[in-house]
């Protein structure tokens, strides 16, 4: 009875083989995939900070005609143009007309035009150093074509269009696309954003949500425009 039982102790190992061999490849390939993710782990900030710096655009400035004032975030945008205005950059700052909601067409509220006005004042810009562009604009879009058309009346031939980290390059696209053909060029001056910077945006909930919509915004003005 021995010699059936020897004989069968060959064929057994050969069974048992193959799976242990399966066995040690799926725990290299799993040591493998965790030491990949491991690794893009510890170099993800480079990572992301680079893919922030790419995105980011922003110009060595000149003197321009006039800088302009973007509807949006009164608690950024004045603030960086009336900067700019006292640097000496330009004698002219443009405001956007801002299309107006319910509550301020009935009175209730401020325009976001006139609280930009009303920064830009408080900050030491005269008045005669502000002017008003377009109609109800509603995008960035019909704000450079407010531009453009205040250019050619004034042969205005340089603009300076400040601006958040994040919008810079949507906000260049669409400027140039307006403002080029009519022999205008544009300077947009990127601004650290209110809450974080390109070396740790990420790790803020506005620092995600911004650069996640500047991202489709582009991808839309890229589409329509």
């Amino acid at each position: 009875m021995l010699i059936p039982v020897i004989a069968l102790m060959p064929e057994a190992e050969n069974h048992t083989q193959p799976a242990s061999k399966c066995w040690r490849r799926a725990m290299i390939g799993l040591a493998i995939v965790a030491l990949a993710v491991g690794a893009a782990w510890l170099e993800h900030e480079p990572i992301l900070r680079h893919i922030a710096g790419w995105w980011d655009v922003s110009d060595e400035l000149a003197h321009a005609d006039a800088i302009v004032v973007l509807g949006g975030d009164i608690d950024v945008r004045p603030f960086a143009a009336a900067a700019l205005y006292k640097q000496g950059y330009a004698a002219k700052i443009l405001l956007s007309n801002i299309q107006s909601g319910k509550a301020e067409r009935l009175g209730l509220i401020p325009s976001n035009t006139e609280l930009n006005r009303d920064v830009l004042r408080k900050l030491g810009v005269p008045e005669t150093a502000i002017v008003i562009i377009g109609e109800n604009n509603s995008s960035t879009q019909q704000e450079a074509a407010a531009v453009r058309e205040w250019a050619v009346q004034s042969q205005a031939k340089r603009i300076i269009v400040p601006t958040e980290l994040f919008a810079a390059r949507r906000t260049r696209w669409i400027f140039d696309r307006e403002l080029s053909p009519v022999g205008v060029e544009v300077f947009v001056h990127a601004f650290p954003s209110p809450g974080y910077t390109l070396a740790d945006w990420w790790r803020h909930r506005h620092g995600l949500v911004d650069f996640n919509n500047e991202v489709l915004k582009y991808l839309y003005y890229r589409a329509k425009y």
